[in-house]
């Protein structure tokens, strides 16, 4: 049955809904169109700290004969606005009761919100009432606002500053997902954006996409935010998500939502194998630069040898042009500027890709803007190892090793790219 909300009293929303929670031995619950409305939690991890510093709270529906109801269904049974906005509160006021009463007082509360109700409200006013009647602290809830369509950004930022004039932090949910942009994030600030899982599904199984992945991390933490990576189901997919930079994480592969709150609270994960694990791997799958390093390092110091000594280019780098990875060696000097043609492999003549011929000659080429020469000028006589990056002189996944040296009176950097398959 639909039901309107009055607006006779002091505090109408929390007046109307109050009678629609009731306490029972394991927690409150909430009553709606003849459901039964139960809070699940699932803990968020820091990587770093390796504990629990959240917890997101999540809806769970339950008809007359206590069968479980799809959450989808449930968010189905409004007819209008209006309802909406009433399930939406009944929610957010549930899981504040069943968390406040918990034996946490530090870890963050993640409420989702719906857009309609944050786009269609002037000021959730009802919210800092709630918080203030129930005495929870603002500063431990994140809010958190679905990445989706909306008629009315203005309005929408304006609702969003309010929740930080609350005193919460705020959350960009599903960012990655269908129309996601950067728009959103600069325009409302949040301090934490969730990366849709389907990112860390493609992650999974393509390289490049793990590229990608590790630059929005990087992207969104340069724009001021803290990023979660959500729907963490595998050991490798948890590992990626370390590997890419994520600050937290959550997931089935840590824990499925609970409705035994309190066993949820007392939960832990082992993260400290997990790291071990990953600084194991990173090694040489994630970061192969330390089977690098320890290959062509004697390479690169035999070039620079042979050149000091008077030796052409091309003669001194044949060891390094002739490996089936290198694709191609050249030399830049203290200002950037590369100084020689470029040797390139016959296997990258092999592989080289016509289309992209106007890159092809890097004679006189400036350098200066590549971390691996700055890293290199920085630290002579020690060879230098990137990162698979987009090369531009083909637009193929490489590693550059670099090693600064004297070559008369002059810095030299000597450079080599490797194939990054």
């Amino acid at each position: 049955m639909s039901t309107s909300v009055p607006h006779t009293s002091t505090e109408p929303e929390l007046d109307f809904l109050t009678p629609m929670l009731s306490q029972q031995p394991d927690g409150w619950t909430a009553e709606f169109q003849g459901l039964t409305l139960r809070t699940a939690l699932q803990p968020i991890f820091s990587i770093s700290h390796k504990r629990i510093v959240g917890y997101e709270a999540l809806i769970r529906a339950f008809d007359t004969d206590n069968a479980s109801v799809l959450p989808l269904h449930l968010f189905q049974l409004p007819d209008n606005a209006p309802e909406n906005v009433l399930l939406d509160r009944l929610c957010r006021y549930l899981h504040i009761r069943n968390f406040a009463a918990l034996p946490d007082d530090v870890n963050w509360l993640f409420l989702n919100v719906s857009p309609q109700v944050v786009a269609g409200r002037r000021r959730d006013s009802f919210f800092g009432q709630l918080l203030s009647r129930i005495g929870f602290p603002s500063h431990r809830v994140v809010v958190e606002i679905v990445e989706q369509p909306t008629d009315d950004a203005d309005q929408l930022r304006e609702t969003v500053n309010y929740y930080k004039q609350l005193g919460c932090l705020t959350a960009i949910d599903d960012f990655g997902a269908g129309h996601s942009n950067f728009e959103r994030i600069w325009n409302l600030s949040p301090d934490i954006v969730k990366l849709d899982r389907q990112l860390l599904a493609r992650a999974t199984d393509d390289k490049r996409a793990r590229q990608i992945l590790k630059g929005i991390v990087s992207l969104l933490h340069q724009s001021g935010c803290l990023v979660l990576l959500e729907g963490v189901e595998t050991r490798s997919q948890a590992l990626i998500a370390i590997d890419a930079g994520a600050d937290f994480v959550q997931g089935f592969y840590f824990r499925r939502p609970d409705l035994e709150l309190d066993e949820v609270i007392r939960s832990a994960t082992d993260l400290d194998e997990l790291l071990t694990d990953y600084k194991r791997s990173s090694r040489n799958e994630m970061d192969p630069s330390h089977e690098l390093s320890g290959f062509f390092e004697p390479l690169f110091i035999a070039a620079a040898g042979e050149l000091q000594a008077g030796r052409t280019f091309a003669d001194a780098c044949r060891s390094l042009t002739g490996h089936h990875s290198v694709s191609r060696c050249y030399l830049i000097d203290d200002q950037g500027v590369q100084n020689e043609d470029t040797l390139r492999s016959d296997y990258l003549i092999e592989c080289f890709d016509p289309r992209f011929r106007p890159l092809e000659n890097t004679a006189n080429a400036d350098w200066f803007r590549q971390h691996y020469l700055r890293q290199a000028l920085d630290q002579p006589g020690q060879l230098q190892i990137t990162r698979p990056y987009l090369s531009v002189t083909g637009a193929y996944m490489c590693v550059t090793l670099s090693l600064a040296f004297q070559l008369g009176s002059t810095t030299t950097v000597l450079c080599c790219d490797i194939l990054a398959h």
